[in-house]
C-alpha cells in the first residue's frame, strides 16, 4: 500500500528550480497514483498533469505576495492536510526548514530536495547551527550536484543523494527551432553572447556589463540579457551610464529563451552562487561555448573543472573580458572545449534521472 505524496513548494515563480518541479512532478504523477502540489501559487496549474491535485488557498490573494507569508500559510495548510490524512510523504522543493520542523512535529515521512549552495552564501552562526540540526531530520535529502554533496557532508555533516536535474534535450532542440524575432543577434561579424536570469544580486548581470565595458573598443561584441527582476533598473542606469545601447540589449523574460540562445556565440554565467545551473545545461545543448563563475555549486562540475569552458572568479569583471578575448583570439581551442562540454550532457540524461528519482521517493512511500 502506498502513501498519498504532497510536494511542497510555497512560491512558484520562473526559474530553474520550477522547471525541474513541473519535469519530476509529472513524471511521478505517472507512476504514483496519489499526487499533490502544495502551494501558494495557481497560475501554473495547466502546466502539471491532469491527475495531480492543487492544494491552495480557495480565495485569490496578490502573487506579490511577500514570499515569507507565502511560506506562513502554506505550512498552515501542509499541517491541515496531514491533520486530514497521515499517511502522506512530503518531498519539499522549498522552505526546507519550515517543511522538515512540521513533518518530525506529526511523525510524517519526508523527502527534501536541496536546490542551491545558499547555506555556503552570507552563513552565520545562526543559519549554520539550524542547517546542521533541521536538515539532518529529513528522511531522504537530495543535491543536484556532487559539489554540493561533499559540501553538505564537510560543513554540517549531512549525507546527501545527489540526482542531477533531468534535461529534455530533445524538448529544449525543438523549441530552438521556433522563429524569433529578435534581429540583435543576427548581424555578422559580431561575437554575440547571451545570459538569462533573473535580475538579482545572486545572478550579477552587472559583472558581464563591466567586462563588456572593458573591451567594447578591442573587439565587435554584442550582448543580449533576458529576464525581470528587482535590478533592472540597476542594469538599465549602466547601460546608458557608459553608451552601451548600441551593443547591449534587455529583452523581458520569456518561457521559451532557447531560439535566442541558437542564435548566440557565447553564454555567460555571472551568478554568485547556485546548484546545477539549468541554463547551462541548455546552452550547451544548443551548441554554445560556455563562459562563467566559477561559484558554488555547479559550473565547475558541468564544465570539466573549465576543460569544457572558461571560468572566472565571481565578481571579477576584468578576468571575465580577458575570458571573452581569450574566445575571441583562441577559436579552435575552444572548439574542443565545446565538443568535451556536449559530451559531458549524458550524466544528465531526463528519462535516467527521472527514474533515479522516483526510485528514491519510493522508499518513502510504503506503508
Amino acid at each position: 500500500m502506498q502513501k498519498k505524496l504532497i510536494i511542497f513548494i510555497p512560491s512558484i515563480e520562473s526559474g530553474g528550480v520550477e522547471k525541474n518541479l513541473f519535469i519530476i512532478a509529472n513524471y511521478l504523477s505517472t507512476k504514483i497514483p496519489s499526487i499533490s502540489i502544495l502551494t501558494f501559487n495557481n497560475q501554473h496549474n495547466h502546466k502539471f498533469n491532469k491527475n495531480i491535485k492543487i492544494i491552495s488557498l480557495k480565495i485569490k490573494l496578490s502573487l506579490n505576495t511577500n514570499r515569507f507569508i507565502k511560506i506562513l500559510i502554506c505550512s498552515f495548510l501542509l499541517i491541515l492536510e496531514i491533520l486530514k490524512n497521515r499517511k502522506i510523504t512530503v518531498l519539499s522543493f522549498q522552505a526546507n526548514v519550515y517543511a522538515i520542523i512540521i513533518c518530525k512535529i506529526f511523525g510524517i515521512k519526508i523527502v527534501v530536495r536541496s536546490n542551491s549552495a545558499a547555506y555556503f552564501y552570507q552563513s552565520n552562526f545562526f543559519k549554520d547551527y539550524i542547517f546542521r540540526k533541521i536538515l539532518k531530520k529529513s528522511d531522504k535529502l537530495i543535491v543536484n550536484s556532487l559539489e554540493l554533496k561533499k559540501k553538505l557532508l564537510k560543513k554540517y555533516n549531512i549525507k546527501s543523494s545527489c540526482l542531477y536535474n533531468p534535461l529534455n534535450t530533445k524538448k529544449i532542440i525543438q523549441l530552438s527551432k521556433v522563429k524569433v524575432v529578435n534581429n540583435f543577434l543576427k548581424e555578422k561579424n559580431f561575437i554575440k553572447i547571451i545570459n538569462i536570469g533573473r535580475f538579482t544580486d545572486q545572478k550579477s548581470q552587472i559583472t558581464i556589463l563591466k567586462a563588456i565595458n572593458e573591451i567594447k573598443n578591442k573587439i565587435k561584441i554584442k550582448l543580449l540579457i533576458v529576464g525581470q527582476g528587482k535590478n533592472k533598473k540597476q542594469l538599465e542606469d549602466y547601460i546608458e551610464n557608459n553608451n552601451l545601447k548600441k551593443i547591449v540589449k534587455i529583452n523581458k523574460f520569456t518561457n521559451n529563451p532557447y531560439n535566442l540562445i541558437k542564435s548566440a556565440d557565447v553564454f555567460i554565467l555571472s551568478s554568485v552562487f547556485e546548484g546545477l545551473p539549468n541554463v547551462l545545461l541548455e546552452a550547451i545543448t544548443l551548441n554554445k561555448f560556455i563562459i562563467s563563475t566559477n561559484c558554488p555549486t555547479g559550473p565547475k562540475e558541468i564544465l570539466y573543472n573549465g576543460r569544457a569552458g572558461l571560468l572566472f572568479s565571481v565578481g571579477d569583471y576584468i578576468e571575465l573580458s580577458k575570458k571573452i578575448l581569450f574566445f575571441y583570439n583562441n577559436y579552435n581551442l575552444c572548439l574542443k572545449k565545446k565538443a568535451l562540454a556536449k559530451s559531458g550532457l549524458q550524466r544528465f540524461e531526463y528519462q535516467m534521472n527521472l527514474k533515479k528519482y522516483l526510485k528514491l521517493v519510493k522508499t518513502t512511500l510504503t506503508i
